[in-house]
């Protein structure tokens, strides 16, 4: 039984060799749907995770040797972007070395978005950490040396600016319509940095509001000042993590990513009698749409027809159609 086993087996592998006598790479497409700008974006959020953590340590340091809850408070928001920054580093990296794996059916493209999620959650923990220490503070007021304070909450600033200048400078280019595409879509941006981006204005925001506190509090004797700036920065901060968590976990969930692009596949299918009849779309990875569309026609056209006409649409990096005949 086992030897006639062996010998069928051996037949079949004859037998597709035998009918698959031309190359199949015609109908094989990559699933590697990374960014245009990963690598650069990738060394950029390193650069700003070195930064970021130096002046982390100093700012936590000299608020503790100055007693600026508001100066504190700006240092540990800075920790836990610089958590969140080497979560997005190590996204990047991760995405880069396993963009070829096949056990990633789609790509490793949403690597960015989890790394987003992260962030958020850690940003939720800071927000309530900072807010109870602010609160202490009211309670039990500490002698603050202002000049020392400020001027760490000034490097700091200008560290946020560089920062945010690293991650929000757009090197990529994005071909215009010139090139026949009917449509964009806002997903073109690293959703990644866009989160690391936000990640630096916020701390750059913190910062500020800190300066502020220990010029008012030094000027005009208001003491209570500082730790009421540190609610106000555990508020800003709580605020941005809802508003990250409710982002990336729609891509996580693959929501549908643009009612524009909807409206424009549907536009380039329905021609004469074919009409869409169901639709998926959801995000990839930066810049790249996946759309699956069920097509309904008396007189339906080869499946390479619908393809040229989504191909039109910017974006669309994986289509899948399903042609079916009315009764």
């Amino acid at each position: 039984m086992s030897l006639r086993t062996s010998s069928s087996r051996r037949f079949e592998s004859r037998e597709v060799l035998v009918l698959h006598t031309h190359s199949l790479d015609l109908w094989r497409h990559s699933h590697v749907f990374l960014g245009s700008e990963h690598h650069g974006n990738e060394r950029r959020v390193w650069l700003v995770v070195a930064l970021t953590t130096v002046t982390m340590v100093a700012e936590i340091v000299a608020g503790s040797m100055f007693g600026s809850v508001a100066l504190t408070a700006d240092g540990w928001h800075m920790g836990t972007h610089a958590a969140a920054l080497s979560i997005s580093g190590l996204a990047y990296a991760f995405a880069r070395h396993q963009a070829g794996n096949p056990r990633y059916s789609f790509g490793t493209g949403k690597f960015g978005e989890l790394a987003g999620y992260t962030s958020a959650v850690l940003l939720a923990l800071a927000a309530i950490g900072i807010a109870y220490q602010a609160f202490g503070r009211f309670l039990d007021p500490v002698e603050i040396h202002y000049a020392e304070a400020m001027l760490v909450a000034v490097v700091g600033l200008v560290v946020n600016l560089a920062s945010a200048w690293l991650l929000g400078h757009d090197h990529a280019h994005h071909p215009g319509d010139a090139e026949g595409h009917v449509h964009s879509h806002p997903h073109h941006a690293d959703g990644n940095r866009r989160a690391a981006f936000a990640h630096v204005i916020a701390d750059a925001l913190t910062s500020a509001l800190a300066i502020f506190a220990l010029l008012a509090a030094s000027l005009f004797g208001w003491a209570w000042i500082d730790p009421l700036v540190g609610v106000i920065g555990a508020a800003l901060i709580a605020v941005w993590s809802f508003a990250l968590i409710r982002a990336t976990a729609s891509v996580l969930l693959d929501a549908m990513p643009s009612d524009e692009i909807a409206r424009a596949v549907r536009t380039e299918i329905e021609r004469g009698d074919d009409r869409v009849v169901d639709l998926h779309l959801w995000q990839l990875g930066p810049g790249h749409l996946g759309a699956i569309v069920s097509i309904v026609s008396h007189t339906p056209q080869p499946v390479s027809e619908y393809r040229s006409r989504l191909e039109k649409i910017r974006g669309l990096s994986h289509i899948t159609v399903e042609v079916q005949q009315c009764g």
